[in-house]
């Protein structure tokens, strides 16, 4: 924990004095269940139910209320009696007038505050408080901050920097193409080098470098086209009217107009697409080519102003050279997941073993192959969402109308894999252009009610090495892009839609964060450990004292010492990456949440945990490398990791859909997930996923690889 309980304690009752009611439920949520103290965790629960009630979540302060009637202090019971009949009262006529999102508190709020906050100091006492989870969801609290009615344009953005990183995005989708172009090429004439009566093909032996080059600038220049196809065969995809937008959304459609006068744009294309998910993208080479497309999920999620600002966040993307390069990388990874997607259901119907595995085979790679060119975009997919942020709240002046946007998308995203019972291949495979990744959603919008919206972020916008935990993410932190939007609320004077406050005394010691990513540090050691033996070496050379030719003809030993630094870190972290799990320190899925409202831990810092829910994912070959496992849990969604084992009597693909119990670590990062260590069905079936053997076995090969080059480079040179 970022700080001692009463520490927090303190923190939070002073934010409840001051007024920031956002602030105090942050401090004292993750203390105010805590078994530890219960004199703390009573004097938690109590601010927790004042500042709830100012904050108009009422039903939360009527369950802490109720709660706190069961425990054996007579101060503490007295106290909630009295405040549970005025929030009781309140909730009555909230209901009999229908009024929402009051943000002003009301007498109720007020009596609650000026009788009782000088009673929060209670006597020293032994009971416990029930361990009843206050975790069912609620409707969903919102500000309703106001927008800007006149507002200064914000400081100009550098584009160098984004256009030299969408530069070296073309590269790299590039160099990537035309090393599997190679590959795939020499793997041909080796097969008919051995194969009798035929002969290598001479051509296949070219640089297709020049070929490749051709080919990306033909689809630059086609890709709206071949998109909009692509989209419309596949994807439903049909044009959007102005009449129809106008009808959920008067105002997207002014702005759209009106940013393209002013910008001497001809409108783009509108499209929509049948899904039920709400989600957006933008695709084109040019403003005149431009496309803007969203789904019918999004349209029905959000108000007339949160429309609004998707559509000028896909503005704010248009023109830009990024722009048209996430949309050349969408039409080359487009097939690729088409085939994997084509491929699975082959091998679903197939009946025969061969073609079955053949087909599986493929769906695997085609897989793969996608995921590796995606990750050529990922740091370009997120840089530039920064940038169409600040351009979307400048268009509307409603950073405030985003913020709520942006969240309710998030919620649209995990209620539609909740219903589908997996993550849509729509949802996938147009995850690199949506607006919020989901990924994200997965278990942010799932357990959206549980907690307010700030201490579900805080991780997100408070942990000083959250960063470096998104580098295989196609989208940056969104605590980070909300908290950038409120800083454009404030620059306006606005009162905010989400009050972000840094916590006090928040420590992550370097040394864990070392440990974390030892494995990838022991890359650069070998590569120290590699100089020190060249100089070593090279010392002995020049004093007569050995000669050691082999070093001087074959570089190679570089990379043995580079393998065996990356086994050094690896078996360095296992044992505090995987600690032991014992039966009687396994938690259940309320420790999902104290581990979210924690802004100061690591991955490595992981929670054991025994877990309930139903396992949902793809069925069959389309998740064959167990890339869509989720567990839906009372809390919510989290995603699960698995490693196949040598038991070949049952997959988790064949229990989705079933009740099963997960027994693993819990950890958060960019994406809070849980290593598995066994899946158990009701009737007691248990696969394993042994990640901690897996590590050793990836460290030990690592390890006699590297040596092995060492070795073979010598004796080569010999």
């Amino acid at each position: 924990m970022p700080s001692s309980p009463q520490s927090s304690l303190e923190a939070g009752l002073a934010a409840l004095k001051e007024g920031n009611y956002y602030a105090a439920i942050t401090q004292l949520l993750p203390i105010a269940n805590s078994p530890e103290d219960s004199n703390i965790s009573l004097q938690a629960q109590v601010g927790l139910v004042m500042a709830y009630a100012h904050t108009g979540e009422i039903s939360k302060a009527i369950a802490l209320c109720k709660n706190l009637l069961d425990t054996d202090n007579s101060q503490v019971q007295e106290w909630a009696k009295r405040a549970l009949e005025q929030l009781m009262k309140r909730q009555k006529r909230i209901k009999s007038a229908n009024i929402v999102n009051s943000t002003k508190p009301t007498k109720q709020q007020e009596d609650i505050s000026k009788n009782h906050t000088r009673n929060i100091a209670l006597p020293n006492t032994s009971s416990n408080i029930s361990g009843k989870s206050i975790t069912e969801p609620v409707n969903i609290y919102w500000r309703q901050a106001r927008r800007a009615k006149v507002w200064q344009p914000l400081r100009k953005y550098n584009l160098i920097a984004s256009r030299l990183l969408a530069l070296a995005t073309f590269m790299a989708l590039f160099w990537v193409l035309r090393a599997m172009l190679q590959f795939l090429m020499a793997l041909i004439n080796q097969i008919l080098d051995k194969l009798p009566y035929v002969n290598p093909l001479p051509f296949l032996y070219s640089n297709p470098s020049s070929l490749i080059l051709v080919l990306l600038l033909v689809l630059l220049v086609l890709s709206p086209w071949l998109l909009d196809w692509l989209l419309a065969k596949f994807y439903g995809q049909q044009p959007l009217s102005k009449e129809v937008l106008h009808t959920h959304s008067r105002e997207a459609l002014r702005i759209t107009q009106r940013t393209c006068q002013q910008k001497q744009w001809p409108v783009p294309k509108l499209q929509i697409l049948p899904i039920t998910a709400p989600m957006m993208l933008t695709y084109g080479n040019l403003p005149r080519t431009a496309r803007i497309v969203v789904s019918q999920g999004l349209l029905e999620a959000l108000t007339d102003d949160e429309i609004a600002t998707i559509y000028a966040l896909a503005l704010g993307q248009i023109g830009r050279w990024d722009f048209l390069v996430m949309s050349l990388a969408l039409l080359v990874t487009l097939p690729f997941y088409r085939l994997y997607q084509q491929a699975s259901t082959w091998a679903n119907k197939s009946e025969k073993p061969l073609w079955g595995w053949t087909a599986t085979g493929l769906a695997g790679l085609s897989y793969g192959i996608w995921c590796l060119l995606t990750g050529t975009t990922l740091l370009n997919s997120r840089f530039r969402l920064y940038s169409s942020d600040r351009r979307a709240a400048e268009i509307t002046g409603n950073p405030n109308g985003l913020i709520r946007a942006l969240l309710k998308i998030t919620m649209g995203v995990a209620n539609d894999i909740k219903k589908q019972e997996q993550t849509s291949w729509q949802l996938e495979s147009l995850n690199l252009l949506a607006p919020v990744s989901y990924q994200q959603s997965l278990c942010l919008g799932s357990i959206a009610g549980h907690l307010p919206w700030e201490s579900l972020l805080i991780w997100e916008n408070s942990n000083p090495y959250r960063q470096w935990f998104t580098i295989n993410n196609s989208h940056p932190l969104l605590g980070d892009r909300l908290q950038r939007l409120c800083q454009i609320a404030r620059h306006w004077h606005l009162e905010t839609e989400l009050h972000f406050t840094t916590p006090e005394l928040l420590q992550v010691k370097p040394q864990s964060f070392l440990l974390q990513i030892a494995p990838w540090l022991g890359i650069p050691l070998g590569l120290l450990l590699a100089g020190m033996f060249w100089l070593s070496w090279q010392t002995a050379y020049t004093m007569n004292f050995l000669n050691l030719k082999w070093i001087y003809d074959d570089w190679s030993f570089v990379t043995g010492f580079l393998m065996i630094g990356f086994s050094i870190g690896t078996v360095m972290r296992l044992n505090a990456f995987f600690p032991e799990i014992r039966p009687l320190s396994l938690q259940g899925d309320d420790q999902m949440l104290k581990l979210l409202t924690d802004p100061s831990v690591l991955p490595l810092d992981s929670v054991s945990v025994r877990i309930a829910g139903k396992l949902l994912g793809r069925r069959g070959t389309s998740n064959c490398l167990a890339q869509d496992l989720l567990l839906e849990s009372s809390t919510g969604l989290v995603k699960l990791h698995h490693i196949p084992w040598l038991e070949l009597s049952a997959t988790p693909q064949e229990w989705i859909g079933r009740q099963i119990i997960v027994t693993g670590w819990l950890r958060r990062g960019a994406t809070p997930w849980i290593d598995i260590q066994t899946l158990e069905t009701q009737s007691g079936t248990v696969i394993n996923s042994p990640h901690p053997i897996w590590s050793t076995v990836l460290a030990v090969v690592a390890q006699a690889w590297g040596a092995y080059i060492m070795l073979t480079a010598q004796s080569v040179a010999g």
